[in-house]
């Protein structure tokens, strides 16, 4: 079989992972061929086309004309085989990171191409600013990564037939666990607004025997960059056991190795392989947990019980009618960005639920709030024991009675659910499904848009503009 592949590009980031082992997974079974709007210095076992058009919008570049980037793509496909591709596979079409791309897929549906659209984000779960105006592309296959995901667009209209869940696959971290760790505990991430940072910085004040918090990558985009620099400049700041950036010029599976445990405070993903990876070096994860991402894993068999749900800290400590203004400005941008219907009074509800007996989740803050905590946290020590009593777990961060045997079972069924072999007769049954079983379906906007926006989980850090 044929596959061709588009993403926006093959920088080092999650998609990128996937694609490629995506293409590991059908090496053997089907011929790749990947097309790209910037290659980056990602080296891949098969053919990588490079066309500018499908990247990144660029400011003050007027786009390409949908057609013209279509012929480019279709003279590609042509070019490695006559009569084109089996299936071409894009991932993350929905974003509006290339203003052009929804007319360039639909072109490319127009000419014969059979399309499988893998969406690993939503323009709609608090991305205002990559969401498109227009409708998606119709009458084609899609895939989601996460059940989550799959319930919301079967009642958003999809059919069944033409929606596919595919997890991510997990590759086992090589590690030498004979080595001891430093006193360090890892937060494997690209840091953008949404992984919290903040929140591991809160956890990293109440660590113990000098341990420090390793934060692994930074951001790419200027508003994550812009949180970014700030929490650096306030960590250095305030002399906190804090290190920036330590994966960039060390392997990961050697940061992972000489790690303590690995922690995770982010308020959402796609699909939360930072679930997964870490048991397979025989590494414990703890942290916050993310219920509808960590259902499926626990559906089979990964033990995630030992996680929080939320960090509670009172309203007092924070300029509380400052949080509430800005929280309820946030909600009606998003409401009005995304044409959603909500009454005040609904609104105001769900703010009262978030605040109840005047307490607050600390991951709904955004990063200015956030750091009126830790400012009180650094001045006043009893304050930290007021936090403990709030959140019993910060006494022993890290710590979970028999770990060894969670550790196990974990990397047993992560492997298990999550490993190669099955990953690899998922997509070819997907693929043979594409070219086999036309589709006829579409997607119901109003009803996804509805369905993401979650008054009662609403954070400023995913919705909110950043401040400074």
């Amino acid at each position: 079989m044929k596959i061709a592949f588009i993403h926006y590009h093959l920088k080092t980031g999650g998609v990128t992972t996937v694609l490629k082992r995506q293409i590991a997974a059908i090496q053997g079974a089907c011929d790749a061929l990947v097309l790209t709007g910037d290659r980056a210095a990602t080296a891949l076992p098969c053919k990588v086309v490079e066309i500018p058009e499908l990247g990144y919008d660029q400011p003050d570049v007027s786009p390409p004309a949908a057609d013209r980037v279509a012929e480019r793509v279709l003279k590609a496909l042509n070019g490695k085989w006559p009569g084109g591709c089996d299936v071409l596979h894009i991932h993350n079409s929905t974003l509006a990171k290339n203003r052009q791309f929804l007319q360039i897929i639909k072109r490319l549906q127009q000419s014969g191409v059979n399309l499988f659209l893998q969406i690993h984000d939503f323009a709609e779960d608090g991305r205002p600013d990559l969401y498109f105006d227009e409708d998606y592309p119709t009458d084609c296959h899609y895939g989601v990564i996460n059940a989550r995901d799959a319930g919301i667009l079967m009642g958003a209209g999809l059919d069944g037939s033409g929606l596919h869940h595919i997890p991510n696959a997990v590759e086992g971290i090589s590690v030498n666990r004979c080595r001891c760790p430093k006193p360090q505990i890892l937060y494997p991430v690209r840091a953008l607004r949404r992984k919290n940072l903040g929140e591991a910085i809160l956890l990293s004040m109440f660590f113990n025997n000098g341990q420090r918090l390793a934060v692994t990558q930074p951001p790419n985009s200027p508003t994550d960059t812009a949180s970014y620099r700030d929490w650096i400049d306030w960590v250095r700041k305030n002399h906190l056991y804090v290190d920036f950036e330590v994966g960039k010029d060390t392997d990961f599976a050697l940061l992972v190795e000489s790690s303590e445990s690995i922690v995770t405070t982010s308020i959402s993903e796609g699909f939360g392989l930072a679930f997964l990876e870490p048991w397979t070096a025989g590494k414990l994860l703890w942290g916050r947990r993310i219920a509808d991402i960590c259902g499926d894993f626990e559906e089979n068999g990964i033990r995630l019980d030992f996680l929080y749900d939320r960090l509670d800290v009172p309203l007092a400590w924070l300029d509380a009618d400052a949080f509430s203004r800005g929280w309820h400005h946030s909600v009606f941008s998003a409401i009005e960005r995304y044409g959603h219907k909500v009454a005040a009074d609904t609104v105001n509800c769900a703010f009262a639920r978030l605040t109840h007996d005047e307490m607050v989740d600390f991951g709904i803050l955004s990063e200015k709030f956030q750091r009126q905590v830790l400012t009180r946290l650094i001045a006043d020590v009893s304050v930290k024991a007021e936090l403990i009593s709030l959140n019993a777990w910060l006494a022993h961060p890290g710590e979970v009675v028999g770990s060894s045997a969670i550790i196990e079972n974990n990397r047993t069924a992560a492997l298990q659910h999550y490993g190669a072999n099955q990953y690899r007769d998922r997509l070819l049954e997907i693929y043979d499904r594409i070219v086999n079983h036309p589709v006829c379906h579409c997607i119901d906007k109003p009803a996804l848009r509805d369905a993401f926006l979650d008054l009662d989980r609403f954070s400023l850090l995913r919705w909110g503009a950043y401040e400074g």
